[in-house]
């Protein structure tokens, strides 16, 4: 037999202390903007996305984007839990159940439990107030308890969430129930809620705890630190009560063996970081081996917070003249002070000293306090190492082609730059053959710190000639040698015959035979020499006679061109005025007797082409042979 006794003329929230939820519907969480439906849980329609109609209802974090203007635009209401997700009902015409779950455990006898929930009217404007009915019922529908009426719930704001429900006591043998949120009005033009954290259960006697006599609840520690901890919790209601004390780490709450009274002392030696709770589970004895029939104090914290971690090097090496960087990970919201050589203090996080010098050299300590008011130190040894001074000596100027040694002193070790030309980059005496004037950079280390010289050395070009392309010339004519030398050169051609100047990169050469001329070309600086030829060939003038008399007298009978024989490749052609050819003949030995076929030609004008070689002109004319 179950009876229950309800106070329902002054229905309201557990004043007192409560249990662990046997029912604690928030509607869960996720990434995905709504959630999936109730199951059995209401009549109402589910809409997977978007606003829900009259009669339908979605599970969603937030409103936003729903009927705005109308709608407030809230998220979830569950604490601390911004994936959460809450049910949003548009209430239907004809009421029906908004909400219906079975309570999953037997209920204890002579106990008070408290059924509630949080609700919001969603409605910006005065529109359709929602009014809501909670009742318990026994697993067949069957009343249990005189329903608690919400009344109407009026327009707020969207920060409005209010927690509604009733107490309500048992008595006897003890069996299952389940809870019920009912709508009393019609939909349209308003009645539309928010509704989360569903919650059903136990309300016992006020158990209001402390520390150390204050009420403050939660107290902090450092990493390591030691302290005792007297907890106490007074109990306001039944003398007949049962209590345990229980702790939680972080994996759920567990009884303390032997820590049944009200008082419970705790003793932390050098402490680890962590979050432990303390809490007393009460109930009436006959009920207090049973989880969901206890009422529970709120959670008494000990933080113990963690140190903060300076991290630093043993040694830190910095060249004079440096910054000194004291590099620390920062931890937020810290505060930091620094001391160290010369009453060096510093509050930054990360200080930088400028200008390092010998003086300032040695111990620097750091020292960290957290938020948490925990504090760590740290140190570092700061070595400042002079700077090497970079010697490189002067070089003098080399002709292209040949090599010098660079010198370089002052540390261990060295590096030139650019490495071309060098038969070792990193040796402090590298030869050097660059093509080019070239200035080499060294930088000199003592292993810590480095300095750097440079030094040009001027590479000097040697002398280059060229004398041109071959020319040709007939006797008694000239031309112009084109010679070319580099800069900073002396030059003169040899042999001077038949030159207007030899001391003239571009002279007038006249000479009577082929000739070889060389253009000579002497560095200023006594870099290596050089020398390049051009021939001159002079062709013989040849005389073509305008006419002659092939008439038997011995006198004039040939055609004789003169010196025609030095051109022993030549080519004669006569013509007639109609071009036909009478006479051709390679290299002229025999001249043309004035005869076609071994048979005289006529007295005439005849036509000639005389090809002497392939790089003259060919001659052209006409003569007259005579009878």
């Amino acid at each position: 037999m179950l009876t229950w006794i309800v106070n329902s003329s002054i229905a309201q929230t557990c004043v007192g202390s409560l249990g662990d939820p046997v029912v604690n519907n928030d509607f869960g969480r996720g990434a995905a903007n709504y959630g999936p439906a109730l199951i059995n849980s209401t009549t109402y329609n589910f809409v997977g996305t978007g606003t829900p109609s009259d009669g339908s209802y979605t599970i969603t974090k937030t409103t936003a984007g729903m009927h705005v203007g109308n709608w407030h635009q809230i998220r979830n209401h569950t604490p601390n839990d911004p994936d959460g997700y809450m049910m949003i009902v548009n209430a239907n015409d004809v009421p029906g159940v908004f909400y219906e779950a079975e309570v999953p455990v037997d209920l204890c006898p002579n106990t008070t439990y408290e059924f509630a929930a949080w609700v919001i009217n969603l409605l910006t404007y005065s529109g359709k107030k929602p009014n809501l009915t909670f009742s318990i019922l026994s697993l067949n529908n069957q009343p249990l308890a005189t329903p608690y009426n919400t009344g109407d719930i009026t327009e707020g704001s969207a920060t409005d969430w209010k927690q509604y429900g009733f107490l309500f006591s048992t008595t006897g043998n003890v069996n299952r129930v389940k809870i019920r949120i009912t709508n009393n009005g019609p939909g349209g033009n308003g009645n539309d809620i928010a509704l989360d954290d569903i919650t059903f259960r136990a309300c016992g006697p006020k158990l209001t705890p402390s520390v150390n006599l204050a009420s403050l609840t939660t107290q902090h520690l450092c990493e390591g630190e030691s302290k005792d901890y007297s907890f106490k919790v007074e109990v306001e209601g039944s003398t007949t009560l049962q209590y345990q004390w229980q702790l939680n780490t972080g994996n759920g709450w567990n009884d303390i063996p032997n820590e049944t009274g009200t008082a419970l002392s705790v003793k932390f030696v050098q402490a680890l970081k962590g979050t432990y709770q303390y809490r007393l589970a009460a109930a009436e004895p006959v009920n207090f081996n049973t989880a969901s029939c206890r009422t529970l104090s709120l959670p008494i914290t000990v933080q113990v917070n963690p140190l903060p971690v300076p991290v630093l090097p043993n040694v830190a090496t910095f060249c004079v003249g440096d910054q000194i960087a004291l590099n620390l990970t920062a931890v937020p919201g810290a505060t930091y002070l620094w001391t160290g050589p010369n009453s060096y203090h510093s509050t930054e996080p990360s200080p930088v000293i400028n200008d390092a010098a010998l003086q300032m050299q040695g111990l620097y300590k750091v020292t960290i306090t957290s938020p948490a008011n925990c504090t760590a130190e740290g140190q570092t040894l700061i070595q400042i190492v002079p700077r090497p001074v970079a010697v490189v000596l002067p070089v003098a100027p080399i002709c292209q082609g040949n090599a010098v040694q660079l010198n370089a002193s002052g540390g261990t070790s060295y590096s030139w730059s650019p490495s071309t030309g060098l038969s070792d980059a990193n040796a402090a005496n590298p030869m050097a053959t660059p093509k080019l004037t070239t200035t080499y950079t060294v930088t000199v280390s003592n292993g810590a710190c480095e300095a750097s010289a440079a030094v040009t050395l001027i590479v000097n070009e040697n002398a280059t000639a060229y004398a041109g392309a071959d020319k040709k010339i007939l006797e008694g004519q000239q031309t112009t040698l084109d010679g070319v030398v580099g800069d900073n050169s002396n030059f003169f051609w040899s042999p001077a015959e038949g030159l207007d100047d030899p001391y003239k990169l571009i002279p007038i050469a006249a000479p009577t035979r082929d000739i070889t001329y060389t253009l000579n070309a002497i560095s200023k600086f006594g870099c290596s020499s050089a020398a390049d030829q051009v021939l001159v060939k002079v062709y013989k003038t040849v005389i073509v006679p305008n006419s002659f008399s092939p008439n038997g007298d011995g006198i004039n009978d040939l055609w004789n061109i003169t010196a025609i024989e030095t051109y022993a490749n030549s080519n004669v052609k006569i013509m007639n005025r109609y071009g036909r050819l009478l006479f051709e003949s390679s290299g002229y030995e025999k001249p043309w007797n004035g005869k076609y076929k071994n048979e005289d030609l006529p007295s005439g004008v005849y036509y000639y082409v005389i090809h002497l070689n392939p790089e003259l002109k060919p001659l052209t004319g006409s003569l007259m042979l005579i009878r």
